[in-house]
């Protein structure tokens, strides 16, 4: 039985990463060779020198556009609203804090003199939210009002909201970012293409649901809530004729590729709904490598790195990234499966 308290490791709250480092490709980079577990310490702007002529690099090029917003109840009671995505003119499905307390129908006075109502709530604090206003009128209050929506284990303010976005972010679209990216300037992305290094884009909605703890024991047992993900024809064919070595930028993108593989370096172009869990007993068939960051204990992207490497070399890559007090999580180091 795959466990999950197999993924669990104790993680000082001193090594989570409140705030962006100055330069994003300052970032220490721990290398584990997934076959040997050896590791190596190095830096995020060795990646030009890691990477060959012919090698491909998968990125997911979603951009967060979720809403975080603070209002008031008529009875001066508090209401937080984070806003995913809007479903019609002044409509947005939004996850609402506290939601049991809010009322259909009742007004909330939002930052800014914006209105809405809620239409019905649903499951896990989601719910439907109807503004009074609509097109440029409301998009203008929302950007006056609204903030960029951070982690919850991220405390400190983002002086900067573009540091929360990849530097090659343009498809809107997700409530987090895919962190792994972060770490990517536009100087290093140039080096890599006069070396040769090709980049492809996919795109993942990353949504609340990819970081709700897992309930179950066992993994087995765990369904994973779908996430809209997109491969075009051109990144298809750029897997198919790549002559080097193929590297997924995150979790995200890893699972992007997978859901569309029909076969060894082999995808199909489109859109859907991925639910895929990836787990140890997995068959990659895209990517030779993969960047990612440090994740919570007892996650599934935890997991994912077990099933691309193994359970005891991610744990040991762990333990000594704590021990050498690496920075953990979204604004934190970053780590290379190869």
């Amino acid at each position: 039985m795959n466990r999950l308290s197999d993924y669990d490791y104790t993680l000082p709250e001193r090594l989570i990463a409140q705030t962006p480092l100055e330069r994003r490709s300052d970032a220490r980079l721990l290398h584990l060779d997934r076959q040997t577990g050896a590791i190596r310490h190095r830096r995020f702007s060795e990646v030009p020198q890691i990477l060959r002529e012919g090698d491909l690099l998968v990125v997911n090029d979603t951009r967060v556009s979720a809403l975080r917003i603070f209002g008031r109840k008529e009875t001066g009671g508090t209401v937080e609203a984070l806003l995913l995505r809007e479903e019609a003119p002044g409509l947005f499905e939004a996850l609402v804090k506290p939601a049991r307390r809010l009322r259909p129908e009742t007004p909330v006075t939002f930052e800014g003199g914006l209105v809405a109502r809620m239409l019905a709530p649903g499951p896990t604090g989601l719910a439907r939210l109807q503004f009074d206003l609509v097109g440029q009128a409301l998009r203008e209050g929302l950007a006056a009002a609204g903030e960029t929506p951070l982690p919850p284990y991220i405390h400190a303010r983002l002086a900067d909201p573009e540091r929360y976005q990849t530097v090659y972010a343009s498809e809107g679209g997700s409530a987090a970012a895919p962190t792994a990216g972060l770490h990517f300037t536009p100087e290093l992305l140039a080096e890599l293409n006069t070396r040769g290094v090709k980049i492809a884009r996919v795109s993942l909605d990353v949504s609340l649901d990819t970081f709700r703890p897992v309930k179950t024991e066992d993994l087995d047992a765990h369904r994973m809530h779908g996430e809209t993900c997109r491969v075009s024809e051109e990144t298809a064919e750029a897997v198919a004729k790549c002559s080097g070595r193929i590297f997924a930028v995150g979790t995200t993108t890893m699972r992007t590729l997978e859901t569309f593989a029909v076969g060894p370096r082999r995808l199909r172009a489109g859109t859907e709904v991925s639910k895929l869990f990836i787990r140890p007993g997995h068959a990659f068939r895209i990517a030779d490598g993969m960047f990612t960051n440090f994740h919570l204990p007892r996650t599934t992207m935890l997991v994912m790195l077990a099933a691309f490497s193994s359970q005891d070399y991610v744990q040991k890559s762990y333990t000594e990234a704590v021990e050498n007090e690496y920075r953990f999580l979204s604004f934190g180091d970053s780590m290379l499966l190869l």
